[in-house]
Order: structure tokens, then sequence, then C-alpha cells
């Protein structure tokens, strides 16, 4: 009986067809972006790989954006925040990935795996590199986003935060990147110059 009772679902569930539908839009490949409490690379990778769509991706017809749409400066000023807000959370990503390869320190117990940890600093330094670029893109669609600020969408203000931010210099990766390379730099230079003599 109690084979019928998980049976009977199973075939109901075969017999019915399961539609879904394509996600071809800026503002549906968004969606999918989620803020994980832990970051672990898969989930990083994960939204990266939706958002990187998402850029691809053309924008649903105003009716359907994220926000109340009326013109076409609300259509422009629109538009450019939201793709400077996507780069902004793929420069965050990176930092974020590269920082789960990066080492904090170059202690002198770690020199039987000096090979493994240079790797890793490698790694590291792609990521922020890549999280450069982003940066760099950002404070492009930034700057076109400004022209357009005395439009006022509130559904997405916090995008508009994050553009008055950018441009008055508070919001500032390019800081952020350089530090963090150059600190991974010093510490890359601290296990070069390890020797057996060392451990």
């Amino acid at each position: 009986m109690k084979r019928l009772a998980v049976l009977i679902p199973a075939l109901l569930l075969l017999a019915c067809p399961l539609f879904g539908y394509r996600l071809i839009y800026r503002e549906q490949l968004y969606r999918l972006y989620r803020q994980h409490l832990h970051q672990n690379p898969n989930l990083i990778k994960e939204n990266i790989y939706w958002l990187e769509q998402a850029l691809r991706a053309d924008f649903a017809n105003p009716l359907y954006a994220l926000a109340v749409i009326e013109d076409q400066r609300d259509w422009a000023r629109y538009r450019y925040l939201f793709t400077m807000h996507i780069n902004l959370k793929l420069v965050e990503l990176y930092l974020q990935w590269g920082n789960q390869y990066n080492k904090r320190a170059a202690y002198f117990y770690n020199y039987p795996w000096k090979r493994q940890n240079l790797e890793s600093l490698d790694r590291a330094e792609e990521l922020f590199e890549f999280a450069r670029v982003y940066w760099e893109i950002t404070l492009q669609w930034s700057d076109l986003a400004w022209e357009f600020r005395d439009v006022h969408l509130p559904d997405v203000q916090y995008w508009a935060d994050e553009n008055y931010r950018i441009e008055t210099g508070d919001l500032d990766y390019d800081f952020v990147i350089h530090r963090h390379l150059r600190h991974l730099r010093e510490v890359r230079r601290r296990f070069e110059q390890m020797d057996e003599d060392t451990y």
C-alpha cells in the first residue's frame, strides 16, 4: 500500500508535462543573483555566471522593468544604473573570490607548501585583476548615469545611491583593489625569499 501511495504521485508527475521559460532578459537573469551568508567559491562562481549572462542579455520591455518607467529619460537612467550596478556586483564578487585564494602572511612553517601558496597567490591576483576591469567598466556606466541624476527612480534608489557614492569618491574600489594587490605582492615576495634554511 505504501509503495502504491508513492508510485501514483510519481506517475502523475511523469504524465503531466512541466513547462518552463527561457531566461532571455537582463531582469530575469539578475533575479537569479543571491547574496549568501557564507561565501564559498561555488556560490560566488554561480553568482558571477548569472550576472555576466545578464550583462549579455537585452533589457526587458520598460513595462517589465524593475522600476516604474514613464519616459525616455527614465529609461536611459534605469539602463545606465542597472548596468553600473551589475558591474559593481561583479567587482565585489571577484574580490570575494580572490580573497578565497589570498594569503594574509607568509609563515615560515608554510615552506613545504611554498609552490601551492604561490599558485594560490597567482590565482588571487588574476581574480583581483578581473575585479579591476569590471571596476573600470562600472566607472564608465556611472558617469553615464550621473548625467541623468535629476531623474528620480524610487524603486531603484539603492542603485542611485551607489552612483552618488561612486561619483563623489566615497565608493572607490580602485583603492581597495590596489591595496589587495600591493599586499599580495609583498606576501609573494616573502614566499619567494624562503629557502630550506628558513624551515
